[in-house]
């Protein structure tokens, strides 16, 4: 290989151009996979993965909320201005997916599993198959198998696993309740431990169909070259994580699996976002990126996992069942989240207000049983500034704005959000979505006025 600077950008030449197949799960936790340090989950698939490729822990989404987040990726740009910054938006005609970019440098494209970007950018993929299952994997393989034996390709494998709702014995040795690791804003309850069994369960269902690909990547003589890369598309569908700016909601596992010129059982502390990858695969592939995207190549951390290519990672919340707006910053060490509609608590998706863990919080919060830290969803006013010291406060529990000894930090912070918002036109809509469901009971209101729900 060699490496030719062109312009603002570095272009590695590989002798032979790399094959890439992008595995996404659906609200999925960055740490509920064994390589991730969770002691009980199934994940040996992932896990090998790991231990195989170079596994980054600082690796954050620009959103906690499934199709914006999808919408992000395959554009690299964030999701205000991608024109489906909301759940349920479909991807209007004009955004450039890198898939497509890589189509018209001769790569075929396809996509397996969920889909929930519209139909009108469909033609950037030569083949679409949709979903036929519960997983969303079922038809990975198939895919694989159907591809042109002639030319280096693109998979966009994306699961459904672990999105809600959920059944029982899905496995054959299903998680037990006393296998269930609970972050400490989760109150243990039996109800609660035999929810998240049964998202374990779930996840290790996933792994199963990673495991499928592999082999069969393997079994075609294509795995040495092709770069396989695992993340999700938001945090695990319980309060306080799916659509909260916290890490538990923004940031993913995220696995780079290469073994022609990634080195096996590496780690990475480069701060990543997912906007970053539509530009370096398409630096992979030997081509300059598109002048839309957002996001930077982190190609260079493959080969030098200490390099550095961004000092900061922003996220958002827009509408998703209910209406809300946030903004994050995360640095290395530290996360600003600035709530714009703190007369508003922060409810979870409506899947989880229906879950038996949310009722149970709903039950011990009336009956006075919930620890401070545990009331989150529950409280109004918010803060309308949250600052986080996530070394020491890795949940994320103490907010520092208000500390006299942080002022600088948080001053500092809001200015780079600022200039953040400034640089990406992102302004306060003249008029919000509203509540598409209700904040207590999960019921869909039914109205003309919500142009995202879905019957």
């Amino acid at each position: 290989m060699f490496l030719i600077l062109a312009g603002s950008f570095s272009l590695t030449v590989y002798a032979q151009q790399p094959n890439f197949v992008v595995i996404i799960a659906d609200d999925l936790a960055w740490n509920d996979v064994g390589a991730y340090g969770h002691p009980t989950i199934r994940t040996p698939n992932i896990d090998r993965l790991a231990a195989e490729g170079m596994q980054f822990d600082l690796a954050f989404l620009t959103t906690s909320s499934c199709s914006p987040s999808r919408s992000s990726i395959l554009t690299g740009r964030y999701p205000h201005n991608t024109g489906a910054g909301e759940l349920h938006l479909p991807l209007p005609a004009d955004q450039v997916l890198f898939p497509g970019l890589l189509r018209q440098a001769g790569y075929y494209t396809a996509s397996a599993g969920k889909w929930h970007l519209g139909e009108s950018v469909i033609a950037q993929f030569d083949t679409v198959y949709a979903r036929t299952g519960p997983s969303g994997a079922e038809r990975w393989i198939d895919a694989l198998r159907e591809r042109p034996p002639d030319q280096p390709f693109f998979f966009w494998l994306a699961a459904v696993d672990p999105h809600r709702g959920y059944e029982a014995d899905i496995l054959d040795q299903p998680h037990r309740a006393e296998e269930v690791v609970l972050p400490p804003f989760i109150p243990d309850t039996p109800e609660v431990r035999a929810d998240f069994a049964l998202y374990y369960d779930e996840v290790a269902r996933l792994d199963r169909y990673v495991g499928d690909v592999m082999a069969e990547l393997k079994r075609q003589g294509v795995d040495q070259n092709t770069v396989v890369l695992f993340l999700s598309d938001n945090g695990r569908p319980f309060p306080r994580c799916k659509t909260t700016l916290y890490d538990c909601g923004v940031k993913t596992p995220f696995i780079v699996r290469w073994p022609e010129h990634v080195k096996a059982g590496s780690h990475s502390r480069s701060l990543v976002s997912s906007i970053d990858l539509a530009p370096t695969l398409l630096d992979l592939a030997g081509r300059p990126p598109s002048p839309a995207f957002q996001g930077v190549s982190f190609a260079p951390v493959l080969s030098e996992p200490t390099l550095s290519v961004r000092d900061y990672v922003y996220a958002e919340h827009n509408w998703h069942d209910y209406q809300a707006r946030e903004r994050s910053v995360r640095s290395s060490r530290y996360l600003y989240i600035r709530n714009d509609l703190p007369e508003l608590p922060a409810t979870p998706p409506a899947d989880a207000v229906n879950s038996p863990t949310f009722a149970a919080m709903r039950a011990l919060m009336q009956s006075g049983g919930l620890l401070p830290h545990q009331m989150g969803c529950f409280t109004v006013p918010r803060p309308r500034d949250e600052l986080y010291d996530t070394v020491m406060d890795p949940h994320q529990l103490r907010n520092l704005a208000e500390e006299p000894a942080y002022a600088g930090v948080l001053q500092a912070f809001q200015e780079i959000q600022q200039q953040w918002a400034e640089d990406t036109a992102d302004t306060m809509p003249e008029v919000l979505t509203p509540d598409g469901f209700d904040r207590v009971t999960g019921a869909k209101i039914i109205s003309t006025l919500h142009p995202n729900l879905r019957e």
